[in-house]
């Protein structure tokens, strides 16, 4: 077999494990649990929705694993899918927590992940403190440093005008 070919071969054989092993981590939607945030605060307000229980189907929520407990999906308009609403508590840790529900039909449980941060996604942080660029910090903090870069930028001034002041006269450089 050429180089190529078993190039080619290796990279088609890696593409088709990788669908494989990521092919259950699309299993949202209809058939399984999709949580809207993905990710939440503590005390943040969740809404999960599947389309696995059918149409006009309703299913129990637990919620208990970020310990919200017990809450209903009932039918909405949306494409046949049933829809419900918790509250993660304001006592909740940082962490991935399985969401689950059982259909009222026929018993199918379906699961989505739930992640819980202490830091919301939508609204950023502010930055504290001065940024270290070096003019900005360089004048109050430390009087040594900032008279070192004064003398070496003197001692450069210096220099060049020399230099300039040589090549002028015809001295050498």
């Amino acid at each position: 077999m050429r180089p190529t070919a078993r190039l080619l071969t290796g990279s088609a054989l890696a593409v088709a494990a990788a669908g494989l092993v990521c092919a259950p981590a699309y299993a949202g939607g209809a058939n399984g649990l999709e949580v809207f945030p993905s990710s939440v605060v503590p005390g943040g307000q969740v809404t999960v929705n599947t389309g696995a229980c059918g149409d006009g189907g309703t299913a129990a929520g637990d919620a208990s694993a970020v310990g919200a407990g017990p809450f209903t999906l009932a039918p909405s308009t949306h494409e046949g899918d049933a829809i419900g609403q918790f509250q993660v508590p304001p006592s909740a840790q940082p962490g991935t927590y399985e969401i689950a529900a059982t259909c009222a039909e026929d018993g199918r449980r379906v699961t989505g992940d739930l992640v819980v941060t202490l830091a919301s996604g939508r609204q950023p942080v502010p930055p504290r403190g001065s940024v270290k660029t070096g003019v900005g910090g360089a004048l109050g903090h430390d009087p040594v440093q900032t008279a070192a870069g004064v003398a070496a930028l003197a001692v450069a001034a210096a220099g060049g005008t020399w230099l300039l002041h040589r090549r002028a006269r015809g001295d050498g450089i």
